[in-house]
């Protein structure tokens, strides 16, 4: 019977440090999965961070061509100002030298003018006293056929405005 009994306390010892076996296998085994979880963790953070490290080096070098395209487009901008400044430096000095030969076209008209009349009167004192010849010319007959001295015609200039 004591062996008996021997075996049963035995036994019921076995069964007890199985429990516990089984318990501390099965806690082992969480703790291992966690693990696990936090190392899968641990390499999806490492490829997320492998990941945005290549999205910051793309995007610095996008934000480097934009600045160099940027400068260029300053430079551009610059240089258009520049030659627009020269363009309107060009066109006052063009609209000057058009205001003046408006003034001088204005008072050749006014010479022309007074020619025109000096000529008719010559022309009437020359009817009145029976002239040159028995019947009376006419105004443009001596206009045409008399060249006024004084310097050559300006060629025509034309002004277009944009």
């Amino acid at each position: 019977e004591m062996e008996v009994e021997e075996l049963q306390r035995l036994l019921a010892g076995m069964e007890k440090e199985h429990r516990n076996l089984l318990a501390r296998m099965e806690a082992g085994e969480a703790e291992l999965e966690r693990l696990r979880k936090v190392e899968g963790d641990k390499v999806a953070q490492q490829d997320r961070s492998a990941q945005l490290e290549k999205e910051v080096a793309t995007l610095r070098e996008k934000i480097h061509h934009l600045d160099d395209m940027l400068k260029s487009q300053q430079r551009k901008v610059r240089q258009m100002i520049e030659q627009l400044q020269n363009s309107k430096t060009v066109i006052q000095a063009k609209d000057a030298a058009i205001q003046e030969l408006k003034e001088r076209v204005s008072y050749l008209e006014a010479e022309n003018l007074e020619m025109h009349d000096r000529i008719e009167h010559l022309i009437e004192q020359q009817v009145s006293r029976g002239g040159l010849s028995s019947r009376a010319r006419s105004k443009s007959e001596y206009v045409s056929s008399k060249r006024l001295p004084g310097p050559k015609p300006l060629p025509l200039i034309r002004v277009v405005e944009t």
